[in-house]
């Protein structure tokens, strides 16, 4: 078999052809390869039972913050120790209902027993020594009476001897001289006189400032005398009020000094609730805003009575006192949560808070897209969009929208860090 050659021209056409085929081929790949970079990288899907989808309304919201604490008792008193002492006996235990008059416990301490003799001793002996100085300072006052009593009854002697020897001196029956030693008799009596009263104004004025010393030597050790008899009472700790006795704090034989809280008595019938807000949400809160206190046995209005000046572990302390019937089973270091309405927001757009973002701040939620959702069993499921949004004033459970949203609008507010890197997220049944 002999080959024959081909022609050169049919050479040149399978060149060419295979040129051209490799050249559509290689076009083909790089508008492929173009269009695939353009498209949108697949949205993730996710369950809707998994996340937390609510729809933007428009209307009014109250605007509230919310706490937990315990109720606790308006009047509370602690019974301190007034001196040192020993337990004795403890009478009563926590929970018991006292009244003033009722005794906790009983103290004990012998040298306190020695100083009420001392002071008792102390304020006879002062007492003895103002009635001594009373009794010197009458006598002096009677001798000194006596002695005015004699110038005055000589001196009226004086008198009637100058007027008899003067209407004898008219009668020319003594002289001259006798009748000036009746006058100057008569004078040297009237000065005595003056000079007695006046001595005697003196003692009887004097008396008043020179027992005042022995006064209030008596005064004071009858006050030292009746502070060891009252310590001497106070060692029967009472109650001092109607209430229910919380805590004793002390044992059997523990020796307690001065100032130590013996007992704690608060009143049970009058309570308000202790909450702890978070300083973050506080900043609008004000004395006398309306409030709520739930016992999870009922509620009870309220308004706030004190706001805390200080912030504790990132909570602020609000007291709230309670206003109307407390519910059943109602008692102290009860637990409980509390609500304070700040204001009314009049015709706002909300939603309900997310997991993230704080009030007066812009975040991003991811918005569904009408068109793709509405499907039959699933109304909330379709693709979502990242969306930046701009928040207002926040409540417990709502937040404002000033901008990024419209009423209607279905947005996801669960957590969705996981997907940052996506703008699109499809939501499936």
């Amino acid at each position: 078999m002999v080959d024959i050659a081909r022609p050169a021209s049919v050479k040149r056409k399978k060149k060419i052809r295979q040129a051209v085929y490799a050249g559509v081929a290689l076009l083909a790949i790089v508008l492929i390869t173009v269009a695939v970079s353009r498209l949108k990288p697949a949205a993730p899907g996710i369950e809707r039972s998994t996340v937390w989808i609510d729809s933007v309304k428009r209307g009014d919201i109250p605007r509230n913050v919310r706490g937990s604490g315990t109720l606790v008792p308006e009047y509370i008193r602690w019974i301190p120790a007034t001196t040192q002492g020993r337990v004795e006996r403890l009478l009563l235990r926590p929970g018991a209902s006292v009244k003033p008059e009722t005794v906790i416990l009983e103290l004990s301490n012998p040298d306190l027993l020695q100083s009420v003799m001392e002071a008792k001793l102390a304020h006879a002996s002062a007492l003895a020594a103002l009635q001594n100085r009373k009794a010197e300072l009458e006598s002096n006052l009677l001798n000194q009476e006596s002695e005015v009593a004699n110038i005055e009854s000589a001196w009226k002697t004086a008198q009637l001897r100058l007027a008899a020897n003067e209407q004898l001196y008219k009668d020319q029956l003594v002289s001259e001289l006798q009748l000036k030693e009746f006058r100057g008799t008569e004078a040297e009596l009237k000065s005595r006189l003056e000079n007695a009263r006046k001595r005697l104004e003196i003692i009887r004025n004097g008396i008043a400032s020179q027992l005042a010393p022995q006064e209030a030597e008596v005064a004071q050790r009858k006050a030292a005398y009746d502070l060891r008899l009252q310590q001497l009472e106070d060692l029967k700790v009472k109650a001092g009020m109607v209430g229910v006795l919380q805590v004793v704090p002390v044992e059997v034989g523990q020796q307690v000094g001065p100032g130590t809280n013996l007992a704690r008595v608060a009143d049970p019938t009058v309570l308000k609730a202790e909450l702890r807000i978070a300083e973050t949400q506080t900043k609008d809160l004000e004395i006398g805003q309306m409030a709520q206190v739930d016992t999870r046995n009922g509620v009870v209005k309220g308004r706030v009575a004190r706001i805390d000046p200080a912030s504790e572990n990132g909570t602020v302390g609000v007291d709230i006192t309670l206003e109307g019937a407390l519910p059943p089973g109602a008692r102290p270091d009860l637990s409980v949560d509390g609500t304070v309405l700040l204001e009314r927001l009049v015709d706002v757009i909300y939603v309900g808070r997310p997991a993230f973002g704080q009030e007066e701040s812009t975040i991003s939620l991811f918005k569904l897209q009408p068109e793709t959702g509405g499907r039959t069993g699933c109304p909330e499921c379709g693709e979502y969009t990242r969306t930046t949004i701009k928040l207002g004033r926040s409540s417990v459970n709502t937040i404002e929208i000033k901008e990024g949203l419209q009423p209607g609008d279905q947005v996801i507010l669960s957590d969705t860090s996981s997907y940052d890197q996506f703008d699109r997220i499809r939501i499936t049944g």
